[in-house]
């Protein structure tokens, strides 16, 4: 790739910045100084520096983050912060976006990458890929509705959902429940549960494929996935249905 346009991809500003950076003759590769932006680089192979210093290329970034509530799933906003607003500057320039949404007042599992194919592999409407919630119900939650959730149910807009696996963790005028659902619905969870006459008044989302929530991460928190983590994401079981 042209040497400018790795410069400019991990924060050393825009175009016209780096410009100047190249002019004053401070950037080397292989220890030979780069004045011109349009040499082609291999940042895997070839040693790229500023000031002596290295420049650490990366091409992608996988991000787990705990998702606060009052912070909206999106790259940028007029009106609210965005999860992007809650990165690092040096994690914000690699240009990462939220993979799906959670809703404003939802916590939990948020999985933030600049990976396009990743991402699509994840949200494509082909791919059944399992999500778990945990959610506070106001209501008892009972075995009719676990067996409702398993047929699947019809929403207010009459459409009929996939079945979702429920499961009672304490049942009372409050219920704790575990949802599992493979579809991505706008509110999903909180129709689901408005279908058979309660209400969500908790949500958090615990798991995403085989990436599992990190309970030490606090609300608002994040961290790089393991090389682990993200193969399992690339190779998981997520098949075509």
């Amino acid at each position: 790739m042209r040497l400018d346009k790795l410069l400019a991809n991990v924060g050393y500003g825009s175009r016209k910045d780096v410009k100047k950076i190249l002019k004053d003759g401070v950037v080397k590769v292989n220890q030979v100084i780069a004045k011109d932006g349009k040499i082609q680089v291999n940042p895997t192979v070839d040693i790229i520096t500023i000031y002596g210093e290295s420049v650490n290329y990366k091409q992608f970034i996988y991000l787990m983050m705990n998702k606060p509530q009052g912070v909206i799933s999106a790259t940028e906003d007029y009106h609210d912060k965005t999860v992007i607003d809650l990165l690092d500057i040096e994690d914000a320039v690699l240009n990462p976006f939220p993979v799906g949404r959670l809703d404003k007042d939802t916590e939990g599992l948020l999985l933030i990458t600049n990976d396009g194919g990743l991402a699509h592999k994840l949200l494509s409407p082909k791919k059944h890929v399992p999500k778990t919630y945990f959610a506070v119900i106001n209501g008892m939650v009972t075995e009719s509705d676990v067996e409702a959730f398993h047929k699947g149910v019809i929403l207010d807009d009459g459409y009929e959902t996939k079945p979702g696996e429920l499961k009672i963790l304490k049942s009372g005028n409050h219920s704790d429940i575990e949802l599992t659902i493979t579809e991505g619905k706008f509110h999903q969870v909180k129709r689901m549960f408005e279908a058979v006459g309660k209400k969500v008044i908790y949500l958090k989302r615990i798991t995403m494929g085989p990436l599992q929530l990190d309970e030490n991460l606090e609300l608002g928190e994040y961290r790089e996935l393991t090389e682990e983590e993200v193969e399992q994401l690339k190779n998981g079981p997520i098949v075509d249905k």
